[in-house]
């Protein structure tokens, strides 16, 4: 009723899964989900590297238990029962942090990704526009989750309005970075091809002929 997406989940193993393939804005755990709990699951997906806004629910309400789930990465914490309004409210609030949240020096393999100095690193560096920065900074965030065009557009142009087919300028901006991946001899690369989702992989380790064929768009 509020304009979300939403996938629902009936246990934490579940919610683990999903965490690892599909980027979402926030996420909403149970403390006492059968399988995983809540606070072993978001302990999971915090050591994959996911940094996902994530509000816990509880029926406890002792000290205790509000300070583990904080500990384990969570960024808020509400006790029920609760008014449907309040969490809302929360999720508003996780949604504005995410949007004003620009991490500054992210890594994947050998790559380094500098935000604001706008800057891409492996063997050597090279510029990258503001677009690129964001869309680069956005998939590394999100490694090995298949995304989306209209997805990607969303998070990355966040709607704004551009000439011709918006799934034509994400495949532009992410043929870009797939040049300038090759040119900093990059081990991650960017599978998949127009019309299709696109993920960003890590090669470390892997042949030579693996990581040009990712960057190529070619894929495994």
């Amino acid at each position: 009723m509020q304009g979300w997406e939403v996938d629902s989940v009936y246990d934490g193993a579940k919610a683990v899964e999903l965490a690892g393939s599909v980027s979402y804005d926030c996420m909403i755990f149970d403390i006492m989900m059968p399988v995983k709990d809540g606070i072993t699951a978001l302990k999971e997906i915090r050591a994959a590297g996911d940094v996902t806004p994530v509000i816990l629910l509880t029926a406890k309400s002792e000290v205790d238990d509000r300070v583990e789930g904080l500990d384990a990465g969570a960024d808020d914490y509400l006790t029920k029962p609760f008014a449907m309004k309040e969490l809302l409210a929360r999720v508003r609030s996780q949604e504005r942090r995410k949007a004003s949240y620009t991490p500054t020096d992210l890594t994947l393999g050998s790559v380094r990704l500098l935000v604001s100095e706008q800057e891409l690193s492996a063997r050597n560096s090279i510029r990258l526009s503001l677009k690129e920065t964001k869309l680069m900074e956005y998939l590394i965030l999100n490694t090995g989750k298949e995304l989306s065009s209209e997805t990607i557009f969303s998070h990355v142009w966040q709607n704004e309005d551009v000439e011709g087919d918006p799934e034509d300028a994400v495949f532009i901006y992410i043929s870009y970075l797939r040049q300038k991946l090759m040119s900093i001899n990059a081990d991650i690369g960017i599978e998949g091809n127009k019309g299709g989702s696109f993920t960003l992989k890590d090669y470390s380790g892997s042949s030579a002929e693996s990581k040009t064929d990712a960057a190529a768009g070619t894929g495994k």
